[in-house]
């Protein structure tokens, strides 16, 4: 057994898909045996002090005015109580290690942390935390703080990545970055995949510009087809889509965002004949992952990092191309079967290479690396998810 300390600002009910990412990890590594506790960002009226499948969670005051989105300013008001907070923990607590999801903040904190304890740490990185990234919202950051995230990279003794996309990224900004390559998972049986298919399609995403919803409102102007289009999400690109899906006449029900885990979000997911993601850039998105728990056609684009996750069980096309949408959606529209057999194609290629099970064996033996623990002990082999 090891006992870790997780650093995450964002854990569920509060995060996208990185924070979903957390929480399937360290409830798996729970599950296996280990000892985890996490400390995060508190929100509204969230319990401070929890257990959460297995992780003991702790929460810090801090100001966070959004569950979907937080920005640097906020991020760095969490620092400090969330360093009092693990400090306090590394006091009592004889950790092995500390695993940092997310190089700004959390490795930050993790620096520091390993400064005052001695103890090493690993990190995550999951997009936005890595320079070229996400352009529109942390370019200031990223020039700004350079020194500082080279300080970080450099004192982890492992920076791992759920992708090729994102490592390239990892290895211009630091050449000499120590990385492995271990995919995001999720437990398939999160989502059923043999509910009848309502002529649905769906996108679940944060609302930027270069995720490419407005494409996908664009390739279905002037289409004729029963299909509904339902977005989930919230982001500051939404009034921009909303008015774009009025100009041009193409009915889009907004849902704005939805609890992960929630039943409408899960209602969407495992109905919707058609999911899919334009966007222009991803990490390893969890969204692919639940679509493909469910069942759902996948449609999303290549060379972006989303063809690392659906492989040759979806379509891809080429990102920022409303026509090749088009293309790939009217036939898809026009044939449930077609669907059924992706779909189906999608659930298996989960279940063989992005369980939680598997993921967490590859974490455990990154861990048993840096504290040089021996191999071949059981905590995460066997584990059902």
């Amino acid at each position: 057994m090891m006992r870790i300390l997780t650093l995450s600002y964002e854990f569920p009910p509060i995060g996208g898909g990185g924070s979903r990412v957390v929480a399937g990890l360290a409830g798996q590594l729970a599950r296996a045996g280990h000892a985890v506790d996490l400390v995060t960002m508190a929100f509204q009226e969230l319990p401070r002090r929890e257990t959460v499948d297995g992780i003991e969670v702790h929460r810090v005051r801090c100001f966070r005015r959004s569950a979907s989105i937080c920005s640097p300013g906020e991020m760095a008001v969490y620092l400090m109580p969330a360093l009092r907070r693990a400090r306090g923990l590394a006091q009592t607590r004889r950790y092995d290690l500390i695993h940092a999801h997310f190089i700004f903040p959390d490795g930050v904190l993790a620096l520091a942390l390993a400064h005052l304890t001695g103890l090493p740490y690993v990190i995550t990185a999951h997009g936005s935390d890595v320079p070229g990234f996400n352009p529109d919202r942390f370019r200031a950051m990223h020039r700004v703080l350079a020194p500082l995230w080279r300080r970080v990279v450099r004192g982890a003794e492992l920076l791992i990545s759920p992708s090729h996309n994102l490592t390239r990224l990892i290895d211009r900004a630091a050449p000499a970055a120590r990385t492995v390559l271990i995919p995001n998972g999720i437990a398939p049986a999160r989502y059923r995949a043999d509910r009848p298919r309502l002529r649905r399609i769906l996108v679940v995403s944060r609302l930027f510009e270069r995720k490419g919803v407005q494409n996908l409102i664009r390739a279905l102007a002037g289409v004729t087809h029963d299909h509904e289009l339902h977005v989930v999400g919230a982001g500051p690109y939404q009034p921009e889509l909303r008015a774009l899906s009025e100009r041009l006449a193409v009915p889009v029900n907004f849902h704005g965002w939805l609890e992960p885990g929630s039943a409408m979000l899960a209602e969407l997911y495992e109905t919707a004949s058609i999911f899919v993601l334009p966007s222009e850039m991803e990490n390893f998105p969890i969204v692919l992952l639940e679509a493909m728990a469910a069942g759902a056609a996948i449609v999303t684009t290549r060379g972006t990092g989303c063809d690392e996750v659906v492989g040759d069980a979806g379509v891809l096309v080429p990102p920022g191309d409303p026509a090749a949408l088009r293309a790939a959606l009217v036939p898809l529209m026009a044939d449930p079967s077609a669907c059924r057999a992706l779909g189906a194609a999608a659930r298996r290629r989960l279940e063989q290479r992005f369980s939680w099970a598997a993921v967490a064996r590859r974490y455990t033996e990154v861990y048993q690396d840096v504290i040089g623990a021996p191999p071949g002990v059981p905590e995460a082999a066997g584990v059902a998810v």
